[in-house]
């Protein structure tokens, strides 16, 4: 469970009241096709909200409120509406089964589920069960409050924790800026890096009719809503790389800069995703125990972005440290470490992982990287995904950089496997860019042209599709879990957590 430290009543609510008092008339949300509510009628909404909450529901200071919903407005008000109300917000994943919102409920011991009118039945049984109140939500109309419904004790949660800091948040979004969120808002990113960068800057932000991302109509928003920039994850940019290449847009929209955080951009699909868009892509670092944002490339007019690297570190101390806690030279792989206001005190109930995360004086990110002599950060890879090919060590994120650079591959991924001569060996999977037949054996013969041949994957899956996280990430050992599934079920590898 990710344990989301977002920023404290005071802050976030300063910063929003502020906003709605610098540019009351400016746009705030728009959902795509149905109505827009301006700076000063979202903060109305979110006072009448949070007052129901406190009079009708009787939500104190530091309770914790469980909200389960697409990415609707009536989540954005609502979730703004119990930190207001000086409560801890609990996003949680529409898509949990009942069991794992029997868990988040339970954990974060929350007081109340929110749902949208339509409700989640796997969280109000989880709710119900729990003997914790359902209420739903739902804003007909921008002129009205949004009414708020008590329903049975049955319930939907999520899992982000107390926010006890402004989250670090890029600089570069103004109130004349607006983007499209394409990200799901129960994630750290969609929330901190689309949504509320933007509204607490006087910005406009975008919600798709649908509740979610459509490629069909992610241009034809962005164009509608005069939009400047957006963030995704590396996925969401291939889906509508491969959508450019498939049905380009007439034209598309002048923009500013795209973001791209979450997993790392290989420097072949940046490449690609300037060229189609016309836009500066920025990668950046970011987790939820640091309030987000950690390392972000900047705009051009402030210095190069670099392929390959997440950036300059924002708002924090940021050092590459060795297993005895020395701090690194630059261009020399160690743990990426961080302090400083933003980042987590703790995780709740977790006494264990405080001990791991928290040494020499460190939040210990479980990354691995080097910076560079101007002091960009490049990571190589998460500390438990490095394959040890018999001692060799070996970066699947070298791997994917080097397979998404052949023209005929549209996303690829490596990952360790068991083996009993090395202890562990590298595999990969790929999907052929559309109309391309290409093979194993062809990916193979590029990949001993461009890598030691220890890097060299023994094996290629060619696949048309990869299995992904609900926020849309591809995680390695997921990946090869299903792989490795369908050679022999007596040879899938029992993966530690």
């Amino acid at each position: 469970m990710d344990v989301h430290h977002s920023p404290t009543a005071s802050t976030l609510s300063g910063l929003l009241k502020t906003s709605a008092a610098k540019f009351p008339s400016h746009r705030a949300i728009s959902v795509s096709g149905k109505f827009d509510l301006s700076h000063s009628d979202l903060h109305r909404l979110i006072d009448h909200s949070a007052a129901l909450l406190i009079s009708s529901y009787a939500v104190r200071p530091g309770d914790v409120v469980a909200l389960t919903f697409p990415n609707t407005v009536e989540f954005v008000i609502m979730f703004l509406a119990v930190i207001r109300a000086r409560a801890t917000a609990a996003p949680l994943n529409p898509a949990y089964t009942a069991d794992e919102f029997e868990f988040y409920l339970s954990d974060s011991e929350s007081k109340l589920l929110f749902t949208s009118a339509e409700g989640n039945p796997a969280a109000q049984s989880a709710a119900s069960k729990l003997n914790i109140p359902h209420v739903t939500a739902s804003l007909p109309a921008p002129e009205s409050h949004v009414i708020l419904t008590h329903a049975n004790p049955e319930t939907n949660s999520i899992d982000i924790e107390k926010v006890t800091n402004l989250p670090n948040q890029p600089s570069d979004i103004t109130d004349s800026d607006s983007t499209v969120i394409v990200l799901p808002l129960f994630h750290v990113h969609g929330l901190l890096a689309g949504l509320l960068s933007s509204l607490s800057a006087g910005a406009a932000v975008v919600l798709p009719s649908a509740g979610r991302f459509s490629a069909s109509t992610f241009w034809s928003d962005m164009a509608r809503f005069n939009a400047t920039w957006y963030t995704a994850v590396p996925t969401i940019h291939q889906i509508l790389l491969d959508r450019h290449v498939s049905k380009p847009e007439p034209t598309y929209p002048k923009l500013r800069f795209i973001r791209s955080c979450s997993a790392s951009l290989a420097p072949a699909i940046m490449a690609r995703v300037e060229a189609a868009f016309g836009a500066p892509v920025l990668e950046a670092y970011a987790m939820t125990e640091a309030s987000h944002l950690m390392c972000s490339n900047p705009l051009p007019v402030n210095g190069p972005h670099k392929p390959g690297s997440v950036g300059r570190p924002v708002g924090q101390e940021l050092a590459i440290l060795d297993e005895n806690g020395v701090e690194l030279g630059e261009g020399v792989n160690g743990e990426v470490c961080i302090r400083g206001p933003n980042v987590t005190k703790g995780y709740k109930n977790n006494p264990g992982a405080n001990k791991d995360a928290f040494q020499f004086g460190w939040f210990h990110t479980g990354d691995i990287g080097y910076l560079d002599s101007d002091g960009y950060l490049h990571l190589v890879g998460r500390i438990k995904e490095l394959v040890n090919r018999g001692g060799e060590k070996i970066s699947p994120i070298e791997v994917d950089a080097v397979l998404l650079s052949h023209p005929d591959v549209a996303q690829a991924v490596a990952f360790g496997v068991p083996d009993d001569k090395y202890g562990e060996e590298i595999n990969c999977a790929v999907i052929p860019r559309e109309g391309s037949n290409i093979g194993e054996a062809e990916v193979l013969q590029f990949l001993k042209k461009n890598l030691a041949s220890f890097k060299v994957p023994k094996k290629v899956f060619i696949t048309d599709d990869l299995p992904r996280t609900a926020t849309g990430k591809i995680q390695r050992r997921i990946v090869a879990e299903h792989f490795l599934a369908q050679i022999s079920a007596a040879k899938v590898p029992k993966f530690g957590a």
